[in-house]
């Protein structure tokens, strides 16, 4: 049986395939997919965004399908850039410029410190059915300046108190151990075990 990972991005698939390496699927990327157009991310929460993916995917391709939408919510700045996460600072804004905005905003708040949170809902499909749900979030802060080469996205920014150093300083298996995205697909790794979808 396939299960088809919604996501083009190949940090997030190397992720997404270690924590459901035991589950009795063959995982596979869109990359098997040829022509298939992204959709419009039109919800204003990550799980609305996570349901839209998995049921377009699934139905476009008419496999069982899971999708993910997560981003980093900072509290000072009211959640953002939340949901617009990928897309903040606009199409094609490299993260280094992306962490560039996020700090001049948090300056002008005087809150370069400010609390923040990584979230990741995900989101199981087939055709237009939802099958599972799950969300993980992970609370930290954000680094007085970016810090690590490890990781990816916004783990240089966002510093984890227990810790002591941004994701993007800690091993891989360190970040999955605590990460959003380890928190959500742990949940589906579980259920795809325990109950596999037929």
């Amino acid at each position: 049986m396939r299960l088809v990972l919604a996501t083009t991005n190949p940090n997030k698939l190397k992720e997404i395939r270690a924590i459901l390496g035991d589950a009795p699927y063959e995982l596979v990327g869109l990359d098997v997919f040829q022509g298939i157009a992204a959709p419009d991310e039109t919800g204003s929460t990550f799980e609305e965004n996570a349901r839209l993916k998995a049921r377009y995917y699934a139905q476009a391709t008419g496999e069982l399908v899971v999708a993910e939408d997560s981003g980093l919510a900072i509290d000072a700045l009211g959640g953002a850039p939340g949901v617009e996460s990928a897309r903040y600072g606009g199409a094609g804004t490299a993260y280094p410029q992306k962490f560039a905005l996020l700090y001049d905003a948090l300056r002008e708040r005087r809150a370069v410190a400010s609390r923040a949170r990584f979230v990741c809902a995900v989101a199981l499909a087939k055709g237009n059915a939802i099958l599972f749900e799950a969300q993980g979030v992970v609370q930290g802060r954000i680094a007085p300046a970016p810090s690590g080469t490890g990781g990816f996205g916004y783990d240089p920014i966002f510093f984890y108190p227990p810790y002591g150093r941004t994701l993007a300083d800690v091993s891989a298996e360190e970040k999955v151990a605590v990460s959003h995205r380890g928190k959500a697909f742990r949940q589906l790794r579980d259920h795809l075990v325990s109950d596999t979808p037929r």
